[in-house]
């Protein structure tokens, strides 16, 4: 006779938490849930761990009259989690707000409440949604380079080899679950690129031959997914990971800080989602001068964002050349965007810019 199953670790916690919840209830007690406040101002900065961490700071969820909607709420997206990992399922967080459509009163109006409620079940049992069932609608990015990929067929579970070479004018995509992918390479490093437009241009002109490297889009700021395939393929393959980005506030505190050391509210995962061991190759407030780039004013959307980073951001903060980096930018008053090198040649950053950013890597900024 076969042994009984083992029920997976997420399952079994999920289970535990609705007991206590249930057995509080039945001796006519509030039962609650505590859920990590998930903010800048609840985490900190060590450069010696390489990510935000959560302070320790909570919130406090108590069934009364006037949380038993959102307290049902948790509980049954807890129970779509459960069943979806017992299955071996998966569901959209747009499908996940549509299954709430059977759940009466406790259904959701929009998807951004549903999506609320994922992120607190995430942040309550410390797991990336990917491992509750949950996936992202968006794409995790594009790779082409010196990389063979090595997936699974979900069939015969026979390995997959994906050579990122043979893409043509093409490129491979990131899966939306990355942590069964196996990696084969012998590139120098990692290119992570802001823009689909740059990201195209190198690998038109096999920019990853030249400079023996894996060139991956970000695609503004990064999914997940694709954090998670940077982090693990620069971890298991010691590669160093260089960013490529517009030089503004939004590309250095959104789309740098959250690759590097994730955001705040995502802190109860980060260690997962950052990539510590990046550097930022530019464009940097100094290219715009070396290069005499061409520019836009700076929005106040902009001015506010480098402000606010500057204040309260704790990487930034930690940092004294971001601090003047950004401080250089407001005081110019302008950004300047990766395309701005065509001024030059529209080939002039795979001739001259990279060529001459990678010869000192020292000098990238942190």
């Amino acid at each position: 006779m076969a042994g009984k199953k083992k029920k997976p670790p997420l399952v079994k916690r999920i289970e535990e938490t609705a007991k206590k919840i249930e057995s509080k209830a039945l001796a006519g007690q509030k039962p609650s849930m505590k859920f990590p406040i998930r903010s800048l101002a609840n985490v900190r900065y060590r450069p010696r761990v390489g990510f935000f961490e959560l302070r320790g700071k909570k919130k406090e969820r108590t069934l009364t009259v006037g949380t038993v909607k959102t307290f049902a709420q948790t509980l049954r997206m807890m129970a779509l989690s459960k069943e979806l990992i017992e299955q071996d399922d998966m569901a959209t967080k747009r499908e996940a707000y549509y299954v709430s459509k059977n759940w009466e009163q406790a259904r959701f109006a929009e998807q951004n409440e549903s999506d609320a409620v994922i992120d607190d079940v995430e942040a309550l049992f410390r797991v990336n949604r990917e491992q509750m069932g949950f996936v992202p609608e968006e794409k995790g990015g594009e790779v082409a380079g010196r990389l063979v990929v090595i997936d699974a067929d979900r069939d015969t579970g026979k390995k997959l080899r994906i050579d990122c070479t043979k893409f043509g004018s093409g490129a491979y995509s990131i899966p939306i679950s990355v942590e069964h992918l196996e990696f084969e390479t012998n590139a120098k490093f990692i290119l992570a690129i802001e823009t689909a437009g740059m990201f195209q241009r190198l690998v038109k002109h096999n920019y990853w031959k030249k400079a023996n490297c894996i060139l991956v889009s970000m695609g503004g700021v990064p999914t997940r997914a694709c954090r998670r395939f940077i982090r693990r393929l620069s971890d298991e393959k010691k590669l160093p990971v260089y960013v490529f980005v517009d030089c503004d506030p939004y590309g250095i505190s959104n789309i740098y800080r959250t690759l590097k050391v994730g955001s705040g509210n995502a802190a109860h995962i980060n260690e997962f989602f950052c990539v510590p061991q990046a550097h930022f190759l530019g464009i940097t407030p100094d290219d715009i001068d070396k290069y005499k780039l061409p520019t836009h004013p700076l929005k106040d959307v902009d001015v506010k964002r480098a402000n606010d980073a500057l204040a309260n951001d704790p990487f930034i903060k930690h940092h004294k050349r971001w601090q003047r980096a950004l401080q250089k930018l407001i005081d110019m008053g302008v950004r300047a965007e990766q395309q701005a090198l065509a001024k030059w040649g529209l080939n002039y950053v795979i001739e001259n810019y990279l060529p001459e950013k990678l010869a000192e890597p020292s000098k990238f900024l942190p």
